[in-house]
């Protein structure tokens, strides 16, 4: 995968993909492992020098790579994506106020699983299958994937913020699903989310997606088990609660009273009064679709009052 981070180191990717030849180009090595020249010229119609050209630009920006190898009727070049996925993020890491941590999925503070559950590393199941027990196993910290049919995993979100910052915006992108034994693609359950106790809303995940495996499981996942879920964006600010820009409730930050002081607790559950209660998975960096763990991002603004909210504020003036 090619994540680009900051937009102006992809502008030559940019560049590549505004030609509808070069969309076309890897259009078809998405399709093919590899290809050589001569067949994508006769595929698309043009000459070998044309798209020779556009292959040249495709290569110098990191999209394809091309391999010499001898053929039948001598030296051929072989051309195959470079990688299978593009993600953009569009907020600048560069922009003032604000911090990201990584939260790996097996980094929860609290739990509570009912099967069908289990976690596992990249390496292999912690425990058995099916045994909340193994939950409370210490090597539960390096789970990059977790699952459970009703419960909750809560975790806690590292507050970094300074007498004089308060809190603008409290961002949680995460891959996640349903639960269900095996897989099923239509498995709807409502997932909750909560922050210190307050709830944010819910997102019916539509199911639990193996019809094919997930790009990042390591070799040993088995087949017939959960292999993907979706990327979701919540999102806490002054107007409410939003999932991928969809508000899910009215709830800001001031409804939470968040303060520099205060411990952030995220919480996602699944219920005994959830309509659909179809259980939730977490994927981390090495499972799924997404090379992720759990990422929080908190954008703050920065006050001249040294002491914001605080009520040493009114100490200090008096003492003066």
């Amino acid at each position: 995968m090619i994540d680009i981070k900051d937009l102006m180191s992809g502008i030559d990717i940019f560049k590549a993909l505004g030609s509808e030849i070069r969309i076309q180009i890897i259009q078809l090595l998405s399709g093919n492992e590899e290809l050589n020249l001569n067949e994508i010229a006769r595929k698309l119609g043009l000459s070998n020098g044309a798209v020779t050209l556009h292959i040249k630009k495709l290569e110098d920006c990191g999209l394809i790579e091309i391999r010499t190898t001898g053929g039948k009727h001598g030296i051929q070049k072989l051309c195959y994506l470079n990688k299978d996925k593009l993600m953009v993020d569009l907020r600048s890491k560069e922009a003032d106020n604000l911090y990201e941590v990584e939260i790996q999925v097996g980094h929860y503070s609290d739990y509570k699983a009912l099967p069908t559950c289990g976690l596992a590393t990249k390496d292999s199941i912690v425990g058995d299958f099916d045994d909340p027990r193994y939950f409370a196993d210490p090597q539960r910290i390096h789970a990059e994937i977790i699952w459970l049919a009703e419960g909750f995993l809560e975790y806690r979100i590292p507050n970094y913020l300074k007498a004089n910052q308060t809190f603008r915006e409290i961002q949680l992108s995460l891959e996640i699903g349903s639960e269900a034994p095996g897989y099923n693609n239509y498995y709807p359950s409502d997932i909750h989310f909560s922050m210190n106790g307050i709830e944010l809303g819910s997102w019916i995940s539509p199911g639990d997606f193996g019809d094919v495996r997930g790009t990042f499981n390591p070799d040993w996942w088995p087949p017939h088990l959960n292999q993907y879920g979706m990327l979701k964006l919540i999102r806490i600010n002054s107007e409410g609660s939003f999932i991928d820009g969809c508000r899910i409730s009215d709830v800001t930050l001031e409804d939470i009273r968040l303060d520099y002081r205060s411990e952030l607790t995220f919480r996602i559950a699944v219920t005994e009064e959830n309509v659909n209660k179809h259980g939730l998975t977490l994927f981390g960096r090495n499972f799924g679709n997404y090379s992720q763990h759990m990422l929080a991002r908190v954008m703050y603004n920065v006050h001249q009052n040294e002491f914001p909210n605080d009520e040493s504020s009114e100490d200090a003036l008096s003492a003066k």
